[in-house]
């Protein structure tokens, strides 16, 4: 990112509240039983293009990844990429975020927008179920975003993301490094390989290491949505029957 670039885009995710009631997904799969993920995975194949979904203009970051979820579902299911509007993200946005009197900005805390995404859908698109993936297992994290067609992540990115280029770990948490230091952000797992991790923000896909990962990424969680099973089968391959078989493993 060009430094004439960061005045023109907006964060907005809050901090993690934890719910004991929040399915964990190492808890209730079975790794004896799951397929191993394959080494690379990739959803950008049939998408020209990312909306910005407004996120220049209000922290709105939580719903734009919403739709970029959505939008990569139904590409890698039918070929064509179903884009929700502006006025979808607007208004699911509306309804979970948090405005702080002090500074007036606003943004949104993950868990409420997963769960209104169920309740409530966005632009149609409504989910089925969630559950939190371990940060710190990167198997389960490959293996998560290859069965569930990509991860709805939450950052603390340090100032030093704002520097062009791949997001790295620049071996110090402290100064401009510090995790949070610029602000909170959701962002989307499209794409990873042996080396890093892509991910869809502020309408274009921007790469990390897994060692930005293990330092800057707070919460992640895998969804189960219908948009990914169109037409019978799963992007992965999967035929349905069968990957039902193995959500059930990791839903309660």
């Amino acid at each position: 990112m060009t430094i004439a670039e960061i005045g023109t885009v907006k964060l907005g995710k809050l901090p993690v509240r934890t719910d004991a009631r929040t399915l964990a997904l190492s808890r209730y799969v079975d790794r004896a039983q799951l397929p191993p993920a394959p080494p690379t995975f990739d959803l950008t194949a049939h998408i020209a293009d990312w909306p910005m979904y407004l996120n220049d203009r209000i922290g709105d970051c939580t719903i734009a990844a919403a739709g970029h979820m959505i939008e990569a579902w139904t590409a890698a299911a039918t070929g064509t990429p179903d884009e929700v509007t502006n006025e979808d993200v607007q208004t699911a946005f509306d309804r979970v975020k948090i405005v702080d009197p002090a500074t007036g900005e606003e943004g949104a805390v993950e868990l409420d927008v997963l769960r209104d995404w169920r309740s409530h859908g966005v632009g149609g698109h409504r989910i089925a179920a969630f559950a939190r993936v371990s940060l710190v297992d990167h198997e389960l994290v490959r293996a998560a975003a290859w069965l569930f067609e990509g991860l709805y992540l939450g950052l603390e990115l340090p100032l030093t993301a704002q520097g062009p280029g791949i997001w790295d770990w620049t071996g110090s948490l402290t100064g401009p490094a510090r995790p949070g230091s610029w602000g909170g952000h959701a962002v989307d797992v499209v794409r990873y390989d042996a080396d890093a991790l892509t991910v869809v923000t502020w309408g274009r896909l921007q790469q990390m290491t897994w060692a930005f990962w293990d330092r800057y990424v707070d919460e992640a969680y895998c969804i189960i949505s219908q948009d990914f099973l169109e037409g019978g089968k799963a992007p992965n391959g999967f035929d349905v029957e069968a990957l039902r078989t193995d959500l059930a493993l990791v839903t309660a």
